[in-house]
């Protein structure tokens, strides 16, 4: 009797040991995440339901999120998911939330519900609205972003939710060398207040760059291996002395030139749009899935890398990768329909390497999880067992 008391205690620890360690050993899974985010737009007509795309994402182990709307319905599949988001206020509200009374209601509506349970950590007021050359919208802008902002003032949540915009590259008339990086003349009047809003609110600059439209359209004069982050000689910026081995890094400075050269250095930039397309009309030269896949991979690298460009060393390269899907129903070239990362049935376009992003990692991840667990059980087993032979 007192051997088998002896064994039942021997077995309960073993038991409790090993519950333990396959906690930790999920835990370590779940939390080792990648620091980029995804752009998650939804012009199509056969993308699976948010709650498929939460547990995607899950098993991804992704941790930002980019809508272009406020889907109500992506929000509430993304509850206590740890995942957070960017939402979007479309330019065909601008007019409206000009009004602040429209904005706070906006704010009620479509933000306040969900934080308590789905992290939304920044909304941005339109897009790529200096690249449309519609003067009332740009004089829209800034206004409504004001009106945003105050509303989340007014409701004591402007320290969890910050306000933006996010650019075209286009925005820029020069952009090489980096250091001469310059707005339009004809948008300062518009960007030079919108600075100031960013360094009052402390909230980024959002820039869309993509190395790509570069490279289509200039394909002999701009080296492929300089924009897919591939061994090259690069670029040296004559002023500055920095050495570019890639055109997003380039592109990054430049805007931070043309920031500074409005007066301002506090103010972070980041990359809310960038990516390849793995398919294009016969003109788009470079748009296939060997090219996006060497992109993508390569950034993805970098990212997990920390890097940081060279005139920026100390801040490392924050990017939303566009995009999530292809997406059939964007309207313009065909490129616009095959920048995802995954067909709408859930397989990948290419495969980017074995970091996790894309399902073969999560089943290896998984496998990895089995393996692990597997091992901490016959070692518990074997454990139990010398026990046994010792009664």
């Amino acid at each position: 009797m007192a051997n088998m008391r002896s064994l039942m205690s021997s077995f309960s620890s073993y038991f409790k040991l090993l519950l333990l360690l396959l906690t930790i050993s999920e835990t370590f899974i779940q939390t080792s995440g990648y620091d980029f985010g995804i752009n998650y737009g939804q012009i199509a007509n056969n993308l699976p339901s948010p709650s498929r795309v939460a547990v995607l994402i899950k098993s991804l182990n992704v941790s930002r999120l980019k809508l272009y709307d406020a889907d109500p319905n992506v929000l509430s599949a993304f509850s206590n998911s740890n995942v957070e988001f960017i939402i979007g206020l479309a330019n065909e509200n601008l007019q409206s939330m000009r009004d602040p009374s429209k904005a706070q209601s906006w704010v009620q509506q479509n933000v306040q519900p969900y934080l308590s349970q789905t992290k939304i950590t920044c909304i941005t007021v339109g897009n790529e609205v200096f690249n449309l050359n519609d003067t009332q919208l740009m004089m829209n802008l800034l206004p409504a972003m004001q009106s945003v902002y105050n509303a989340l003032v007014n409701l004591g949540l402007s320290q969890q939710v910050t306000v933006t915009t996010a650019h075209s590259f286009n925005i820029l008339s020069s952009s090489f060398p980096p250091s001469s990086g310059a707005f339009r003349q004809d948008l300062i009047p518009y960007i030079q207040p919108l600075l100031n809003f960013h360094a009052q609110t402390k909230s980024p600059f959002l820039i869309n760059a993509y190395p790509f439209f570069a490279y289509k359209d200039s394909p002999d004069k701009i080296s492929l291996s300089y924009v897919l982050f591939q061994p090259n000689s690069g670029s040296i910026d004559p002023v500055t002395n920095l050495h570019y081995d890639n055109m997003l890094y380039a592109q990054i400075d430049a805007v931070y030139a043309a920031i500074k050269a409005l007066g301002h250095t506090d103010i972070v930039v980041r990359i809310s749009e960038t990516g390849w397309p793995s398919k294009g009309d016969p003109d788009e030269v470079g748009a296939t899935p060997e090219n996006a896949e060497i992109y993508n991979s390569n950034l993805l690298k970098r990212i997990q890398q920390k890097q940081a460009t060279p005139a920026n060393p100390s801040v490392p390269i924050d990017i939303f990768v566009f995009a999530l899907f292809n997406e059939d129903l964007k309207p313009g070239p065909a490129s616009e329909r095959n920048y995802g990362l995954y067909y709408p049935d859930g397989s990948p376009v290419y495969n980017i390497g074995l970091q996790g992003y894309l399902p073969e990692m999560v089943i290896e991840s998984k496998s990895n999880v089995l393996s692990i667990n597997f091992l901490i059980y016959t070692i518990t087993c074997l454990v139990l067992c010398w026990e046994l032979s010792r009664l």
